[in-house]
């Protein structure tokens, strides 16, 4: 008791522990993870069938293809002496069943891995101070790095699912290798989550947290494609400086280097110590780097200007990402008899991706193929960004005045629809200048894509407009059919199957005749699903 006043002392809040006296700094923490594992529960079993289950059975695949000691000799040796693919792909380190999808694989899911999880943890740090979710959960009992840590548990969680599935998948090669690859593609996961906890400490928006992540893991990328493509060996600098390059390093089915996983470890825990110490010097929802204040008379007149404004860094961005990945594929052309050689079956295989005539064109028609598939993750992205503005409650002010709800989302859907043009422009451009030929034919490819593309962003309106609810979904729905179309034709899947995506029904240019009716039928489809989209969203309460 106080002697003067006769009531017991206020004590302040300790804010390295939490809002509440007695709250530890990982309150709160099991709670969290479990609604995290809940609220992602269809994101994240979809994202761990597609990377695992990718690299899981590709050894039936690669096994059909490549069914004797000679032929898979054949096909490292001349993979090994190709500069163009060892900086797609990586070298091939050893010519078992084993060591080539190590090879064939191992990149890609490490990619897509990353990606993954940066995504996770942006999404339950940053996107939830954003919404201010986090504020409302944070005035209960709830340490101040418990959501940090429910977050990194989540990704854990999906990392070592996709770790599990690639050792069981694999283990009939070798239980050391399929583990060692395992280990380095969840473990490339983790050091991209880690990393994400420290942008989302220092950026103010979940937009720049995802943006600013996914640069580094681009340029990680390109630091392994770079140090690939100049060391047959794959023992480049710049692929030790490239947390890509290290899952390389780890050499599953080729010698396993156990230490290298070591430092994977390393790399995560001084990442993670890093973002614990960050979060604990900073309110809920500010950062590190505040956004540069406006002017004090606005200059933005019109929503479409606003939605440029908003959406101009990450059209920049994308165009400069699909001219750069242009200039590289087109460079890999002059290379693409040497990925099969005499082997009819890997002939057939880049035919059904790629088109029916020579290979060359089949070949071209596959980058062209890719670039459209992952155009569709910015169409997407950008519409969702309108739900982003939604759940923020940045869009109720701005809809409180004189501007309607369609107006609002026109702005959004015109960059969305159109910045895609704008992107596979510049990816055809980029494949035309490195191949040296064919501009007219290889543009005209590229802006065949548009049509599939144009119905999966019409799809994410709909799933935003009419479902706000699911509107997460689009990201899945575009990773499946990315999935469908990226490795459906290697894994052999039935027609059936690779005609579940728009892609599977375009021509594949340039090599096949152009055909008009899926080009004209899948807009007409987008059409109507915007408009159903955009009628739902008339019809609704927005969300907060």
């Amino acid at each position: 008791m106080s002697a003067t006043s006769g009531t017991l002392p206020r004590r302040r809040p300790d804010p390295r522990t939490g809002p509440l006296t007695g709250t530890g700094p990982l309150t709160g923490t099991a709670p969290l993870t479990r609604l995290a594992l809940r609220r992602d529960r269809l994101m994240i079993p979809l994202w761990v069938l597609i990377t695992g289950g990718m690299v899981a059975s590709g050894s039936g695949s690669l096994g059909a293809l490549y069914a004797t000691a000679a032929q898979r000799a054949q096909l490292a040796a001349s993979m090994t002496a190709n500069s163009s693919m060892r900086s797609f792909y990586g070298p091939v380190l050893d010519d078992s069943l084993g060591g080539l999808v190590a090879w064939r694989f191992g990149t890609f899911a490490a990619v897509l891995a990353a990606v993954a999880s940066l995504l996770i943890v942006v999404r339950h740090t940053r996107d939830e101070e954003e919404s201010g979710r986090q504020e409302m959960l944070s005035a209960g009992a709830v340490g101040r790095r418990a959501p940090l840590s429910a977050a990194l548990l989540t990704a854990l969680t999906a990392n070592a699912a996709i770790a599990l599935l690639v050792t069981a998948g694999l283990a009939g090669q070798g239980l050391a290798g399929a583990l060692a690859l395992g280990l380095a593609i969840g473990g490339t996961g983790m050091v991209f989550a880690s990393m994400a906890a420290i942008v989302a400490q220092l950026t103010e928006s979940a937009r720049l947290a995802k943006g600013a992540t996914g640069a580094l893991l681009g340029f990680a990328f390109v630091l392994r494609a770079a140090g690939d493509a100049g060391s047959a060996s794959g023992d480049s600098v710049l692929t030790w400086l490239s947390p890509i390059g290290w899952a390389q390093h780890v050499r599953a089915f080729a010698g396993e280097r156990w230490w290298v996983l070591l430092l994977i470890a390393a790399a995560v825990v001084v990442q993670t110590a890093v973002a614990y110490g960050l979060t604990a010097r900073r309110d809920v929802g500010m950062s590190f780097l505040s956004t540069r204040p406006g002017p004090a008379d606005g200059r933005l007149a019109t929503t479409g200007a606003l939605a440029w404004r908003l959406q101009r860094g990450t059209l920049a961005g994308w165009s400069v990402g699909f001219l750069a990945a242009g200039l590289v594929f087109g460079g890999m052309v002059g290379g693409a008899a040497d990925i099969v050689g005499d082997n009819e079956q890997a002939r057939e295989i880049f035919e059904r991706m790629g088109g029916q005539s020579a290979l060359t064109d089949a070949f071209l028609a596959t980058m062209v193929g890719m670039l459209g598939m992952i155009a569709s993750l910015f169409a997407v992205g950008s519409v969702l960004r309108l739900h982003g503005e939604e759940t923020s409650g940045r869009a109720e002010p701005l809809l409180a005045a004189p501007v309607g709800r369609l107006r609002w989302a026109a702005g959004h859907l015109v960059i969305a629809f159109g910045g895609s043009v704008v992107i596979m422009l510049l990816g055809g451009l980029g494949l035309a200048t490195t191949y040296g030929k064919d501009l007219g034919p290889i543009l005209g490819a590229a802006l065949v894509q548009l049509p599939a593309i144009w119905t999966l962003a019409g799809l994410a309106v709909l799933l935003w407009g009419a479902f706000p609810k699911a509107a997460s979904a689009g990201w899945g729905v575009a990773g499946l059919f990315l999935a469908i179309g990226w490795v459906g034709p290697a894994l052999n899947l039935p027609q059936v199957v690779l005609d579940l995506s728009p892609y599977g029904h375009l021509p594949k240019l340039p090599g096949q005749e152009m055909a008009w009716g899926p080009v004209l039928a899948l807009p007409a489809l987008a059409a109507v699903l915007l408009t159903a989209g955009l009628a739902g969203l008339r019809r609704r309460d927005l969300r907060n």
